[in-house]
């Protein structure tokens, strides 16, 4: 089909609730996209930071084909090799004890709020249940995680939204600690925070943010959607600050492009979901925990240690170039944001993608950056000068 056929097709055929660039992608190779009439692409988004490994990464296609023609689906009522597997990768690597698998970011968020809020109301009854989350964040789309969403701008259409969360804001230790009252079961955030502008949380505040947490016995959770798997040069962007948390999500890139999330548990929290207390129907599907498998043994130490090497690099380009149009560049690793002065990000984003490199916004001032963990020099260079020509 041709790009028109296929926006034709959308245009009619899906609900219309995205706000899609005017490009349809056929296929991949490494970090680089292409049309149906085979337009080429740098890709600086890996489906929002999905695609961890690149596209038509073969090892890991092969374990999907291999998974899927030996077993694709039996439920959680049944054990399975690869979901096994995969929990004692993940928390062997992690820090952590137990892993819950789901299917998406906000489907592990709500879990992770459930977590916590049974911890406080196990322990001390009713009355604890409030969840702190911080301004400017960003927790997934069901009912509740846009409760825990700090922008307004999302709060809106869908009222009532679950009660129980008080936004404060980051980087404030004075803040935290007058809204940590009696009734706080919780503190949830992001290391980074991606769509409030590629945000990193310094790292005094989050110390503090931790010692608070235990000295209180509130829970300290991360939302690691975006920043887990390897995007900031660690496993988990919480091994960057030193600290471990009681639960932390993970979902997009741990598949390398298949549905999947999850949230790990530590010692403090393993056994607070019990049977019965949460479920899902996909979670740990065979073929999903395949393809995990295979991308945490493309993520080794090493490549984690390049994924870091590769942010700086961009981070030090951008700076050499001296451009009126670029503000602050922040974030860690491959996970990246360039603010823009005198233009507007989604214009420049336009831009970018007219001239052949794909690039996301994020907040209401920046550029961000969540290219495949495994670009190389060469397609992050080719990608640099373009995104150089539009800045300039």
């Amino acid at each position: 089909m041709t790009s028109n056929e296929i926006k034709n097709l959308d245009a009619n055929h899906v609900m219309q609730t995205y706000g899609r660039f005017d490009v349809a992608i056929d296929h991949g190779e490494g970090a680089r996209l292409y049309s149906p009439e085979g337009r080429e692409y740098i890709d600086f988004t890996s489906g929002i930071g999905v695609n961890s490994v690149g596209y038509a990464n073969k090892k890991w296609a092969d374990a999907i084909y291999a998974q899927a023609l030996k077993l694709g689906h039996i439920s959680n009522l049944f054990y399975t090799e690869p979901y096994a597997r995969l929990a004692e990768q993940l928390t062997a690597r992690s820090g952590m004890k137990n892993v819950f698998f789901a299917n998406a970011g906000g489907e592990a968020n709500e879990g992770l709020i459930k977590l916590g809020r049974k911890y406080s109301h196990d322990k001390y009854g009713d009355g604890r249940a409030t969840i702190l989350t911080l301004v400017q964040s960003f927790h997934g789309r069901t009912i509740s995680t846009l409760a825990a969403t700090g922008q307004e701008q999302f709060h809106k259409h869908f009222f009532p939204f679950t009660d129980g969360f008080r936004h404060i804001p980051a980087n404030d230790v004075a803040a935290l600690e007058a809204a940590l009252t009696p009734d706080v079961a919780a503190v949830m955030v992001e290391l980074i925070q991606g769509e409030g502008g590629v945000l990193p949380l310094k790292v005094e505040y989050v110390k503090q943010l931790r010692e608070l947490c235990t000295q209180r016995d509130v829970l300290f959770l991360a939302d690691e959607v975006q920043t887990g798997v390897g995007r900031t040069g660690k496993l988990f962007a919480y091994q960057n600050y030193g600290v471990l948390p009681d639960a932390a999500t993970f979902a997009k890139g741990i598949a390398g492009g298949l549905p999947m999330g999850g949230l790990l548990a530590s010692e403090k929290t393993a056994t607070v979901l019990a049977a019965g207390d949460h479920a899902t129907t996909f979670g740990g599907n065979p073929i999903a925990a395949a393809a995990a498998l295979e991308v945490l043994s493309q993520l080794s130490d090493e490549t984690l240690k390049e994924v870091a090497t590769k942010g700086e690099y961009v981070k030090d380009t951008i700076r050499s170039w001296n451009l009126p149009a670029v503000g602050e560049i922040r974030g860690l690793g491959l996970m990246l944001g360039v603010s823009t002065v005198g233009v507007s990000p989604k214009e420049a984003a336009a831009k970018c993608i007219a001239n052949g490199l794909l690039i996301l916004t994020a907040g209401s001032d920046a550029l961000r950056m969540l290219p495949p963990l495994t670009i190389t020099y060469d397609e992050l260079n080719a990608g640099l000068a373009i995104l150089k020509g539009v800045l300039q």
